[in-house]
């Protein structure tokens, strides 16, 4: 069962409050998904390190419920 974008940016916000969040399906499908995620909490730390974080947020769906993420993060300039 494929995962709506509103559960998404739900269960991203629950663990990433302050998180920007811009979501993209990219086959139409809500099976395929572009994300970039910026928040202040990803400061200071590591690629691998932010992409766990909003992985973790999800709750291991990825590769399940979630088929596939095409994620990008970052930190907002002001952080």
């Amino acid at each position: 069962m494929p995962m709506s974008k509103a559960e998404i940016e739900s269960m991203i916000q629950a663990k990433i409050p302050d998180a920007q969040i811009e979501l993209k399906d990219l086959a139409g499908d809500d099976d395929h998904w572009q994300a970039h995620v910026v928040s202040a909490s990803f400061k200071g730390k590591s690629r691998v390190q932010q992409h766990q974080m909003v992985y973790d947020a999800l709750g291991g769906r990825m590769g399940g419920v979630l088929h596939a993420l095409a994620l990008t993060t970052g930190v907002p300039p002001d952080a």
